[in-house]
């Protein structure tokens, strides 16, 4: 019998380790002493602590090591979803570490500019999950990437010419759509506007979901957030466009689109002119 230093010496384990493998269930003692608490291990035991040393290596979690020491037949798929997940981490990382130096390179700053007046078609994404506490930010954009990409399909093969980016804006142009957005988890929360060429190339074979509308020229503000969306850049862009110093003008929420590109979200809201709509009428939009 090896006791507990002695095992840790020819593993390279800590005897704290070795404790929290014992509390784990992952390498249980061959004795333990009733008086002294005292732990024992056997030779034969060596290749157990040596296999959970190699899976621990690989960043694997305690769940998986006890699963794969358990049932041996699985350590195979339990493996490629591990580096599965290790991947998909990695890439997260890479994101985090290239918007990082986007941010501390160069502070995303508001700028102005005209947006011409379009002709855009439009639809609305279907309903994203989300919590009490939590909107889900992914399967929102999964939602809006793919509601855009049928759309564009959708119009081009009714002969309609698409002239620009897509856009995502808050459903709130129907009462039934405001009531859904303020008072629902589920949604919908967004339509999606996509702009097409007008004239004679308009399409004429649309389906129902699918309406033609007049995106009016404006004067817009708007900032590029870096990277994947999330409510902290959410509210990082609205913050930024709300407390930009302007003369004689003033951000209407109301009117704010995102355009979604690779590497990040250009969050828009329209300019008014103070004699240009009355701010109180705000009030009246976040009432369902």
């Amino acid at each position: 019998m090896l006791s507990i230093s002695e095992f840790g010496q020819m593993c390279q384990l800590p005897p704290q380790t070795l404790r929290f493998y014992h509390s784990e269930g992952l390498l249980i003692p061959a004795e333990v002493d009733e008086q002294t608490g005292y732990r024992s291990y056997t030779f034969d035991q060596i290749e157990r602590a040596m296999l959970i040393t190699v899976l621990r290596d690989t960043g694997m979690s305690i769940k998986l090591i006890r699963r794969a020491l358990d049932e041996p037949d699985t350590v195979r798929d339990l493996l490629h979803q591990h580096v599965t997940e290790v991947h998909r981490q990695r890439r997260k990382q890479d994101e985090a570490i290239s918007d990082a130096r986007q941010f501390f390179t160069s502070s995303p700053e508001p700028r102005r500019r005209h947006v011409p007046e379009m002709t855009v078609v439009s639809t609305v994404v279907p309903g994203s999950p989300s919590s009490a506490d939590q909107f889900d930010w992914e399967t929102s954009d999964a939602a809006t990437a793919a509601t855009v990409a049928g759309l564009v399909r959708t119009v081009e093969s009714c002969g309609a010419k698409v002239t620009g980016t897509a856009w995502r804006t808050w459903a709130m142009e129907t009462p039934e759509q405001r009531t859904a957005t303020l008072t629902t988890m589920e949604g919908p929360h967004w339509l999606v506007k996509v702009p097409i060429a007008g004239g004679d190339d308009m399409p004429v074979d649309l389906p129902g979901d699918i309406e033609v509308q007049t995106f009016e020229a404006r004067e817009e503000l708007s900032i590029f957030i870096p990277g994947r969306s999330s409510m902290a850049k959410f509210g990082t862009a609205m913050s930024r466009l709300a407390t930009h110093q302007l003369d004689g003008a003033w951000v209407d929420i109301t009117r704010m689109r995102q355009i979604i590109h690779e590497d990040g979200t250009e969050t828009s809201a329209a300019l008014c002119k103070f004699d240009e709509k009355d701010m109180t009428s705000l009030l009246g939009w976040f009432t369902p």
